[in-house]
């Protein structure tokens, strides 16, 4: 675990020159690879993903035409499935503000994570102040290397200012020297402030300054950059541009007692990549019905120059976890001797996390029925109109955010409050059967309470609009932890909406971890007290 740069005479011809002018290449060996296992009929031998594909009605009448109807593309990775071994960098802010409980907490949350990680994972820790370091190499979590992550956090202290960029900077390069990589990789930033060193120079809002320029790219990024603002005085403007631009999260942690649970709940995520790699294809299967537009969030997607194709790249999925998209296709009216219009076809190619195969998924044809004649219009299929609603929400807090920024707090208050009864008026079938809509409903009134008052939005709402943004964009769980009571802890909307099982497994582990903690020092607090009465009453004997 020495932080040393000696390379056998044998290694490869060191990389160019990276982001931070270093050059580590020092990174723990990998095991040689398993032997590889064919997939059978294009499904992965670790159980296939599942691809639905919705149509918003199940009939339109032979006569009607339909613009932007609407085909929900519905991709579930497989559960309980082998996982692949993990690259971690995590990138810490060790500055003066640090100091105290702060950097305390952070420490017992590192120390949390070392102990999950597993002896083909490795993980590296950088820290930044006025300037920024590697304090680990990229090794392997087997027991010497957890001991000596764990010394080697434990011996940090808190000094200087908050050189974000930086520690950016130095953690991409701990990525992008790796002689071998392991199959999934990621950088986790945590900062309690504002960068002092780059924001200012760039007029503190060109934050795409801050992020090494390969991590900008889905073509060259190892990893996404998974971001916490640590308490009410960071700059979650800034974290979350980070997260955004490199396909990661913005969790806000301003309960800093529970910055363990959103570490938790982030790297349950990243131990349970089971998707890699997916891009969904969408082919018109009727010479008349095109492809308008596809609503994918934070995913890239194409439309065809023609209409008749297009793609989504759905990147990384945690087992069992979920993607829904919406594709917008003209109808066109039937025939007369059409009793049904098949719609389009969709597959999803790709590659097995754990042991690198291809694969692919394809759903069954989306169809709907075209009878001369509809007596009445049908309802719309409620995981279509629900997915609408989520995107209308998503819409909503962006633009609360955006008004709430210009001043305008009872305004972005309405915009919130406008959104919640929509969601409440359009699908109350849905709202309650759904609890990821019951979630939203939930969270749509929190971020309400926290926009309209000046001083709450900066000390709160800021941070939770952002998060929530996150969280419907990249459709994952990003953390909102607002205090430490037990009965709010971790179940903040933005982290339930989207939580897996594998990270809320995460997230129970911890609290088992900090209830025992909590249980020990109890237990010699008595202890000390029990020998302080022994020796008051052994004093009042003499």
């Amino acid at each position: 675990m020495l932080d040393t740069k000696k390379v056998s005479r044998f290694a490869a011809p060191p990389p160019p020159p990276l982001a931070g002018g270093m050059s580590f290449q020092d990174d723990d060996p990998l095991d040689p690879p398993p032997p590889a296992t064919a997939a059978v009929g294009g499904v992965a031998p670790n159980g296939g993903l599942v691809l639905k594909a919705q149509p918003e009605f199940p009939a339109l009448g032979r006569g009607a035409s339909w613009d932007k109807f609407a085909v929900l593309v519905d991709a579930t990775a497989p559960s309980d499935v082998a996982r692949a071994p993990l690259d971690l960098v995590t990138v810490l802010d060790i500055s003066g503000s640090m100091k105290g409980q702060k950097l305390q907490l952070v420490k017992r949350a590192m120390c949390f994570v070392i102990d999950q990680l597993g002896p083909a994972d490795r993980l590296s820790v950088v820290v930044f102040s006025n300037a920024a370091r590697r304090v680990t190499r990229l090794a392997r979590m087997s027991a010497a290397g957890k001991a000596a992550a764990k010394q080697a956090v434990e011996l940090l202290v808190p000094e200087g200012g908050t050189n974000i960029g930086y520690g950016l900077r130095v953690g991409a390069d701990v990525l992008f020297a790796r002689r071998q990589k392991n199959a999934v990789a990621a950088m986790i930033l945590l900062s309690d402030g504002h960068d002092t060193v780059l924001a200012p120079r760039c007029g503190n809002k060109n934050y795409a300054s801050l992020v090494p320029p390969a991590f900008a790219s889905t073509a060259t990024r190892p990893g996404p950059i998974h971001t916490f603002g640590f308490g009410a005085n960071h700059d979650p403007a800034l974290m979350h541009a980070v997260a955004a631009a490199t396909g990661g999260t913005f969790s806000f942690v301003k309960d800093e007692a529970a910055v363990q649970d959103a570490f938790a709940r982030c790297v349950g995520g990243l131990l349970s990549v089971a998707v890699q790699e997916a891009r969904i294809a969408v082919s018109c299967l009727h010479r008349g019905v095109r492809v308008q537009e596809v609503k994918s969030g934070a995913y890239g997607s194409s439309v065809a120059a023609d209409g008749c194709s297009a793609s989504v790249d759905a990147g990384e999925l945690y087992d069992g976890e979920r993607r829904r998209f919406l594709v917008l296709v003209y109808v066109p009216r039937a025939r007369a001797a059409e009793s049904s219009t098949r719609l389009v076809k969709v597959t999803c190619a790709y590659r097995d996390a754990a042991t690198g195969q291809a694969a692919s998924a394809a759903a069954p044809a989306a169809v709907i029925q075209r009878p001369a004649e509809l007596e009445y219009m049908p309802a719309p299929a409620i995981e279509v109109e629900w997915e609408r609603l989520r995107l209308a929400a998503a819409d909503g807090i962006a633009a609360a955010r955006a008004a709430a920024d210009g001043g305008q707090h009872a305004g972005a208050a309405r915009i919130l409050d406008a959104r919640l009864k929509e969601v409440e008026r359009s699908a109350p079938g849905a709202a309650g059967d759904d609890p990821t809509c019951e979630a939203i409903k939930e969270e749509l009134r929190d971020l309400s309470a926290r926009v309209g008052d000046r001083h709450e939005y900066q000390q709160t709402g800021r941070a939770c609009l952002l998060a929530g943004m996150s969280a419907h964009a990249q459709q994952r769980a990003a953390g909102v932890e607002i205090n430490s009571s037990p009965a709010t802890a971790g179940k903040t909307p933005a982290a339930r909406a989207y939580l897996t099982p594998k990270m809320e497994e995460m997230v129970e582990l911890s609290r088992e971890s900090s209830r025992k903690r909590r249980g020990s020092s109890s237990q010699q607090a008595s202890r000390q007290d029990a020998i302080k009465q022994i020796k008051q009453d052994l004093s009042d004997d003499f």
